[in-house]
């Protein structure tokens, strides 16, 4: 082979390894196009579903917004105020106040005319309980010494006594309580020691040591003022300075501009005082508010409606006195015979007052269609739409229906007969039942 032939062999060797190179590599290409293709495919059948399930669930929701089931409810025509609690309260004070003081009867516990309440320290009272405290070291240790005397059955006895109320005082959360149950183990624990050291040699030296200590005792008792109720009712300590101001007798005398003048904030828990308390009438008490609501102008001394004074507590009330501020202004006083406990903590509360409450079938009014001076709903049954005839609930001659919702209610046979409807078309009157699924913004000429 010349060079010239070889030349050309290399030639084409060459020519046909590009040519491979390029078909390798086109193929290459068309490979990675074919696996973009195949994903721009899925991504896009992706998206056709997420858009048709959205689609579906807005379907689903658009006409399940366009219905409403007829269920039992209750609807309020109801304004929010502020409140200022007024009671019948008697402050109880003694000439020792300085001393500091000592509770027998607990915040909001119930108290009997001439009942002690608390009691005032004695002066020196302080060193009184520290030397009794040291004589009753005294005293156990001197009673450690007659272990070996054998303990009497009357002894065994105290002693079972003391370790039950021992047990019972862990229990217990009362003060007054607690107070009491640490009395009796007290005296039980002396009347232990007279009987020990009566059948001891130290006999006469524990019965010196409890002698001295009843002195000190007596002299502490003596020496401490304790304070009894005047009246029956409910113990209070928290005296805020206007229990001789709101009280029932200066009702008439109150005022808007007064009220204000107090600066009494809402919900403010008035604080413990602990120089004196109070017994209030656990009986009934009175609120005071300023209402500017059409209610207002029309109600009357006598009417009864309900306050909100919680989130979860209706109570009934009475009005007792309605005066004039303003064109738009009335301050209405209101008696309460409930949750009087609920309030002893506070002067000023936020409440509701609840002019009027319904309950019944409770429909939104935008499902309530009027034609001819009737008012219809149309129910859907079995995707078949029907006109019901239904007019709204009273109440004192007025109409149960609030800014959103009414309770409605269906005609009686007599009603239809007066309204001059037939036997035919009575006997085929099928009121609104619980459950009924009704339509809102109902179009009456497309319902039969």
């Amino acid at each position: 082979m010349d060079k010239k032939q070889k030349k050309r062999k290399e030639s084409i060797n060459s020519i046909i390894k590009d040519n491979i190179k390029n078909i390798d590599r086109q193929g290459s290409i068309t490979d990675t196009k074919g696996k973009k293709k195949n994903k721009i495919i899925i991504y896009i059948v992706l998206a056709l579903v997420v858009l048709y399930i959205c689609y579906a669930i807005f379907l689903l929701t658009t006409e399940q917004s366009k219905n409403f089931t007829v269920e039992k409810g209750k609807i309020y025509i109801e304004e929010s105020n502020t409140g200022y609690i007024i009671r019948d309260e008697t402050v109880v004070k003694g000439e020792n106040y300085k001393n500091g003081m000592e509770q027998i009867k607990t915040e909001g516990e119930k108290v009997s005319v001439n009942e002690s309440v608390f009691r005032y320290y004695s002066q020196n009272e302080g060193d009184l309980k520290q030397k009794i405290a040291e004589l009753d070291g005294k005293i156990q240790e001197a009673m450690k010494q007659t272990e070996n005397i054998a303990t009497t059955f009357d002894v065994k006895t105290i002693e079972n006594q003391i370790d039950d109320k021992v047990l019972n005082l862990s229990a217990l959360t009362d003060n007054s309580k607690i107070a009491e149950f640490k009395k009796e183990i007290s005296e039980l624990v002396s009347k232990k020691a007279r009987m020990i050291g009566e059948a001891s040699p130290q006999g006469s030296f524990i019965k010196d040591l409890i002698e001295e200590r009843a002195g000190y005792e007596n002299e502490l008792n003596s020496g401490a003022e304790y304070i009894r109720a005047p009246k029956s009712g409910l113990v209070s300590y928290r005296v805020d300075g206007l229990e001789e101001t709101l009280t029932p007798n200066n009702i008439e005398s109150l005022s808007e501009e007064y009220l204000n003048n107090l600066n009494i904030k809402t919900s403010k828990i008035v604080a413990t005082n602990e120089e004196c308390g109070k017994i209030i009438d656990n009986f009934k008490c009175y609120i005071a508010t300023i209402s500017k609501s059409e209610q207002a102008k029309e109600a009357k001394v006598g009417d009864k409606i309900k306050i909100r004074i919680s989130l979860n507590t209706e109570v009934d009330a009475k009005i007792t006195n309605i005066k004039q501020e303003s064109d738009d202004s009335f301050l209405i006083v209101l008696e309460v015979r409930n949750g009087i406990q609920e309030l002893v903590n506070y002067r000023k509360i936020s409440l509701s007052l609840i002019w009027l409450s319904y309950s019944g079938f409770k429909v939104p009014n935008q499902a309530i269609a009027e034609k001819d001076g009737l008012k219809y709903v149309v129910r859907k049954r079995a995707g078949y739409l029907t006109k019901v005839l239904i007019k709204i609930a009273t109440r004192n001659d007025k109409e149960a229906t609030n800014e959103k919702y009414s309770i409605i209610e269906n005609y009686k046979t007599d009603e239809l007969e007066k309204m001059g409807y037939s036997n035919k078309e009575i006997n085929s009157y099928r009121g609104i039942a619980l459950f009924d699924e009704i339509v809102l913004n109902p179009d009456l000429d497309k319902a039969n």
